[in-house]
Parts: C-alpha cells; sequence; structure tokens
C-alpha cells in the first residue's frame, strides 16, 4: 500500500476519503456515523442497524491537536490515547486523567473524544473536563460550519444538536479558559473497565497571593447532561486556596443536580457522591504539601 487515501462503498456502508464527499452523503439521507465505534457497535447487541453506517475513520485531515493563536483545536477523529501523548498544558490533567479511565487500552486507542459527545451518555467521561474548560464544538455541512458550546451540544440522554447533515469536525478549547491546575476523579463500582456512578473535573487558577482567582467545576453521571457548578464557582472566588476552603462544600452547593436512579446507584447516593469527589477534585488542584 502507498498510503493512497481510498473511499469505499457498498449497499449500507460508506468509507469516504474526503470531508466534502462524506458531507454530500450526509445531505442526501440519514446516515449513522461512525469513528471508533467503540459506543456504537456493543449497543446493537443482537440488532441490525437500521441506517446505513458513514466510516469517517479514513478523514485524516480531522485527526490530531494543534494550537492557535486563540485556542486548542482538538480534531474529531483525534483518540484518547492522543490525549494521553499529547504535550499540554495543566490544565488540560482533567482531560489526560480522564482518558486513562475510557475503558482498556484498546477502546482508548480506538475511541475518540468527539464521539465520546456525539454519543451523550449521561456517563460520558470527556464530557465535564472540556466543560471546565468552556470547549467549543465545530460542526460541518454543505452549507457551512457553525460553532456552538459544549453545553449546549449535549441535550439529553443520547440527545445532541448536530443537525443529521452535519458533522463535528472539531473541538475547540479557547486559551483563555486552558489556565490553572485540574483535575479528575470518577467514581465506579470497581477501579477500571467501569461505567460511572459520579465523576468530577475541576480546574483552579489561584493568584500571587494564594487565592482562587478561577474556579470551574463539572460534575457528570449525577444528571442526565453533565452539569458545571456555577454557583459553587462563584462562591469560592477569592477565598484562601487551602483545604479548609472546601470543607464546607455540602449538598446546597450542587443545587444545580438532577441524580438519576439506575441499576448503578440511587440519586441520593449519587449525590453525597459527587459532594467527597467535589472536594477531592478541588483538593487535588492545590498546590503540593496542601492538597495533594
Amino acid at each position: 500500500m502507498d498510503g493512497t487515501r481510498l473511499s469505499e462503498s457498498f449497499l449500507g456502508f460508506a468509507r469516504p476519503a474526503l470531508l466534502d464527499e462524506a458531507l454530500t452523503l450526509l445531505s442526501g439521507g440519514e446516515w449513522t456515523i461512525l469513528a471508533g465505534g467503540t459506543d456504537y457497535f456493543p449497543s446493537l447487541r443482537d440488532r441490525v442497524s437500521q441506517k446505513p453506517g458513514l466510516d469517517i475513520s479514513n478523514l485524516r485531515t480531522l485527526r490530531g491537536i494543534r494550537e492557535d493563536e486563540t485556542c486548542w483545536r482538538i480534531g474529531a477523529l483525534t483518540t484518547w490515547s492522543d490525549v494521553i501523548k499529547a504535550n499540554l498544558p495543566p490544565a488540560f490533567d482533567t482531560l489526560k486523567l480522564a482518558a486513562r479511565e475510557v475503558g482498556s487500552v484498546q477502546i482508548q486507542n480506538r475511541g475518540t473524544v468527539a464521539g465520546n459527545l456525539c454519543n451523550a451518555s449521561p456517563a460520558a467521561d470527556g464530557a465535564p473536563p472540556l466543560m471546565i474548560l468552556d470547549a467549543e464544538i465545530v460542526l460541518r455541512s454543505l452549507a457551512g460550519e457553525r460553532h456552538m458550546p459544549l453545553a449546549s451540544f449535549i441535550q439529553g440522554n443520547r440527545e445532541t444538536a448536530r443537525a443529521s447533515d452535519e458533522i463535528v469536525t472539531e473541538i475547540r478549547v479557547p486559551k483563555s479558559s486552558a489556565t490553572g491546575v485540574s483535575s479528575f476523579i470518577k467514581l465506579g463500582s470497581r477501579v477500571y473497565l467501569v461505567i460511572s456512578i459520579a465523576m468530577v473535573a475541576a480546574r483552579l487558577e489561584i493568584s500571587r497571593d494564594g487565592k482562587i482567582a478561577d474556579a470551574a467545576i463539572s460534575v457528570g453521571a449525577c444528571s442526565a447532561v453533565a452539569t458545571r457548578l456555577s454557583g459553587l464557582e462563584n462562591k469560592l472566588l477569592g477565598h484562601p486556596a487551602r483545604p479548609e476552603t472546601f470543607e464546607n462544600i455540602d449538598v446546597s452547593d450542587l443545587a444545580d443536580l438532577s441524580p438519576i436512579d439506575d441499576i448503578r446507584a440511587p440519586a441520593d447516593y449519587r449525590m453525597d457522591a459527587a459532594v467527597e469527589l467535589t472536594r477531592r477534585s478541588l483538593l487535588q488542584c492545590l498546590p503540593e504539601g496542601l492538597g495533594r
């Protein structure tokens, strides 16, 4: 093989080599978009897909993490392993930690960050870290390009704002949000290869006088959509960046959450877990010797 990109298609399946080709196919009917397929194929179980599959894994320009003057750009085909290996500022530690929690190494090698968001599971590991980085989703269709905040893109359990003729091409993180130190903690029934009961991503920027200059906190798997704790973020501003600042965080600070009941955990347990994980995540953002 000489590395030439090839388009493939047969009844019920297409693997375009160019983005415009993929967009043309999407404009002509309903397709299931496949990138890594690590969520999609297990969801089928013994059923047959009712839509043709559009495999975009050959669109190589959509893979990789790039930096420009205003933002970090995560291509739609960037895998979790790519994130782990990337040279990124400490604010992205939250995403790297989440990447290491996504299934097995084989899943991390195949699964994509954008696919995790498009699947829109309440327990999507990528959502809370990218929310505290104020991530923006970029969508393309033949009609053009549009951008939207991640919080607006994920609209519910398995529901997104992506139109049927659109492809997510990249995730953008503004440099103004890629500051400070971040953390990610996930609670499950075991340490590895597990769907979350609760998870928290936190990012703190600490001023020279040791006070909290900026705070971003997001909780996942405790509502239909990962949720920013804007009230708690504002409450922490100006307070000393010390462990005692976080000791009084309680359920009232997480009032924006609507915990769900399912086979993994009841709602009240999820709320209690989210409170504790929030405290621990913030502690991990403190300088060595204070919280860690």
